[in-house]
């Protein structure tokens, strides 16, 4: 890295870590705007006139229905988040940086102004605004990933930082929230985080590249403010060399040692995408998944039915939750870093012994892959026993075990499926499992409903579930004991 370079890359990386930190995950702080929201009344006409009228001393009705459409409106924002991934994907790799930015900044603003400007009369525009904000936030973040590419063998880490940054955005509605109740109204809150968007504007011209940032990195690439953008020829040149340096490590299994008379033939993406692994892969990334968004969407609801409804109680707990979510960004690089060392070790290993390179890569991702199925499970069944200061136990498990999900499924992907289809089946995943997490809403009806407001049985069934996710990673430590002890064998 040249000297005159490295204070640009600093900006390039601090800058987009804050704008991950303050803006592209701040759906998931969903139960702090919850509050706000019913303490101005959105959808309250929803609730039965006595329940108005006989609502308790603290302020906080017990109203089935309004909790029924907050529900309903996160569970549309946070599939949007994940389904959005592949066409978003799609855009920023067809049209590149800029363009994908500028889309991000209209989306994100127009969300902002929206709720800024509607009131309990108009609440019904949050279903628009709320999946608008979503989209304009993950772009945000899948444009802030390639910096990682600037800093070489610190890729890794960098990349599970923004997404342990992604995640702890969710403290920005705590903040809103508190200032609201020091008397800054949500639409001062809204209308500054809309101002913003002229420091993305910047950002997007000044401090990141028109195109793609390449991987490896060029000798003489620059951008920005020092050209704007890496030479196109430096890019191609070096599309060759990176397919040779990766190929090893990210080559199938099936392709490494091909028997006598047989030709290298590139598998399709069809064969990945219908492979027992990724098939196994979607089911431990969906129900991990689905146990988060059901927990954040419903806290409001959870909260209010512990605490019998006092507000104070609702209020700090609201708070403490929001507050655990701020950590997600120190918790996320340890998986990366685990992962890591392991990598290198086995992969140490297998240069001695001449065992697979892939195979050992491969087989650095089942202690991650275990350890969050561990925790998804210990989150669970703190999050199933109704005993109110369990939750705090509950937050911290359940910050922790989101941040080692989400890095350990790209890490998964990279490792465990060859390069040139890691963005498709990225995209892939995160669409499938977005549709598994729309069970979130018939799910918190069912308990609103028939089962009168006792989750028991629905923590039972879906605790249940989580043990097949503990199926992941045994498949994938078996695969990689059959390759160690038949290396000869495709």
């Amino acid at each position: 890295m040249q000297g005159q370079k490295l204070p640009l890359r600093v900006a390039t990386l601090l800058t987009g870590l804050l704008e991950c930190l303050g803006f592209a995950g701040v759906l998931f702080g969903w139960a702090s705007l919850v509050f706000v929201f019913k303490t101005e009344h959105y959808f309250e006409e929803l609730c039965e006139p006595n329940a108005r009228l006989m609502g308790n001393a603290t302020g906080l009705d017990d109203c089935k229905a309004q909790d029924e459409r907050f529900s309903l409106i996160f569970t549309l924002a946070s599939f949007m988040n994940n389904f959005m991934t592949f066409p978003t994907g799609y855009i920023f790799d067809r049209f590149k940086t800029t363009v994908a930015r500028l889309i991000a900044i209209f989306l994100y603003t127009s969300a902002t102004l929206t709720i800024a400007f509607i009131s309990a009369d108009s609440a019904v525009l949050l279903f628009l605004a709320m999946p608008m904000l979503t989209v304009g936030g993950i772009l945000f973040l899948i444009t802030n990933l390639q910096i990682g590419n600037l800093f070489g063998k610190h890729r890794s880490t960098i990349i599970t930082m923004y997404n342990g940054a992604f995640d702890s955005s969710s403290s920005v509605f705590l903040i809103i929230k508190l200032l609201y109740e020091q008397g800054i109204s949500l639409r001062a809150s809204f209308i500054f985080i809309s101002v913003c968007s002229a420091w993305h504007v910047g950002r997007t011209f000044l401090l990141m590249p028109r195109g793609h940032i390449p991987y490896p990195l060029p000798p003489n690439y620059s951008y920005g403010l020092c050209s704007g953008d890496g030479p196109r020829e430096e890019e191609k040149k070096t599309v060759e060399s990176q397919k040779l340096e990766l190929s090893e490590e990210f080559i199938s299994p099936k392709k490494e040692i091909p028997r006598a008379g047989q030709q290298q033939e590139p598998r399709s993406f069809r064969s990945y995408a219908f492979s027992r692994r990724f098939a196994w892969h979607l089911v431990w990334l969906s129900v991990i998944q689905l146990w988060h968004y059901l927990f954040i969407g419903t806290l409001n609801s959870l909260l209010s039915n512990l605490a019998s409804g006092d507000r104070v109680l609702v209020s700090t707990y609201t708070n403490a939750f929001a507050i655990t979510q701020f950590f997600g960004v120190l918790c996320a690089p340890w998986n990366g870093l685990l992962m890591d060392r392991l990598k290198y070790k086995y992969q140490e290993e297998a240069r001695k012994t001449g065992s697979s390179a892939s195979a050992a890569a491969l087989c650095s991702t089942v202690p991650s892959l275990v350890l969050t199925s561990l925790l998804c499970l210990g989150f669970a069944l703190c999050a199933s026993i109704p005993v109110l200061p369990l939750q705090y136990a509950t937050f911290i498990l359940q910050v922790i075990n989101r941040s080692f999900l989400y890095g350990g499924n790209a890490a998964f992907l990279t490792l465990a499926f060859p390069s040139e289809h890691f963005g498709k089946l990225f995209g892939l995943v995160m669409a499938l499992s977005a549709v598994v997490s729309l069970l979130q809403f018939p799910i918190f009806t069912l308990i609103k409903g028939p089962l009168q407001n006792d989750p028991f049985y629905v923590n039972v069934m879906l605790a249940l579930v989580t043990l097949l996710t503990f199926v992941h990673p045994f498949l994938v430590y078996r695969e990689c004991w059959q390759k160690e002890s038949t290396p000869g064998v495709a």
